[in-house]
């Protein structure tokens, strides 16, 4: 049974950082391409960072600010967030991509995290 479960959202100021984490079972996270999505009130579930295989890749939006990794060991994926700001306030969402081939969208995305809020305060 496959389960990713996201932990590390909270209140944080503007300028600050936070490192999500998402814990998966019932697969290898090195198998897979994983990806973290993000989803603001009244806005469309947006792809921030991918990672596979053969690299990773990154919205504009969080691009130099943001960083994805994986401990295959841990089987954990995260998300290092730097110099947030508010419009980083969102819903933050962990999801495992149909195969190894690197996540672009929602369309390519197999199962969902249930999410952790983000709030950043200005």
């Amino acid at each position: 049974q496959v389960q990713l479960v996201e932990s590390g959202g909270g209140l944080v100021q503007a300028g600050g950082s936070l490192r999500l984490s998402c814990a998966a079972s019932g697969f290898s996270v090195s198998a897979y391409a994983m990806g973290w999505f993000r989803q603001a009130p009244g806005k469309e579930r947006e792809l921030l960072a991918a990672i596979s295989i053969t690299g990773g890749r990154y919205s504009d939006s969080v691009k130099g600010r943001f960083t994805i990794s994986r401990d295959n060991a841990k089987n954990t994926v995260y998300l290092q967030m730097n110099s947030l700001n508010a419009e980083d306030t969102a819903v933050y969402y962990c999801a495992r991509g149909n195969s190894a081939v690197i996540v672009s969208s929602v369309n390519g995305v197999a199962y969902w995290g249930k999410g952790t809020l983000v709030t950043v305060s200005s």
